[in-house]
């Protein structure tokens, strides 16, 4: 067990109060890179005790693969506009950082007043430059993960923790 369902919980009620008082005031855009952060986007957004609205961006660098593929493609666009709003982008994983850089550079085109990043999992050690992460839930080993929204091939996304993948495709 890398993450218990007990430490999420009690992570993500420490990641909304921050978000709370940070943005007090405002109303952030939560946009959601899908799938993989689903779950933590919902719970992130109950756990913000402010008005939030919600988009969803789906990327792509890993295909059905355990391993990053480095290429980085838009699936699916957002629907609102970001000129001068507060965004924050909710992520599951940050592993090369490469996928979120090129999120960041996508998203600051659009004229947003800010954009901070909010990711449940930083996998240690595999950034070749600072990922630039305002909130982060845990820092983890470098080993391929599964469970709340995580997923190889689809299947483990449902599970309220987060473990080590140990299957056949590793």
């Amino acid at each position: 067990m890398v993450v218990t369902a007990e430490q999420i919980r009690a992570r993500i009620a420490e990641l909304g109060a921050e978000i709370t008082e940070d943005y007090r005031g405002r109303t952030p855009l939560l946009v959601g890179v899908l799938k993989g952060a689903f779950m933590f986007m919902s719970d992130i957004a109950r756990a913000v005790a402010l008005p939030v609205e919600f988009d969803f961006m789906a990327v792509s660098s890993y295909g059905s693969a355990t391993k990053t593929s480095g290429v980085v493609r838009i699936v699916k666009d957002l629907d609102m506009d970001l000129s001068d709003r507060d965004v924050i982008i909710v992520e599951d994983i940050v592993d090369s950082g490469l996928t979120l850089q090129y999120l960041r550079r996508n998203l600051l085109a659009r004229h947003p007043a800010s954009i901070a990043v909010c990711a449940m999992l930083l996998r240690e050690g595999l950034q070749k430059h600072d990922p630039d992460l305002r909130y982060v839930g845990f820092s983890i080993p470098p080993d391929f993960v599964v469970g709340y929204g995580l997923d190889v091939g689809e299947r483990y996304r449902n599970l309220p923790y987060i473990c080590v993948y140990k299957g056949a495709a590793h």
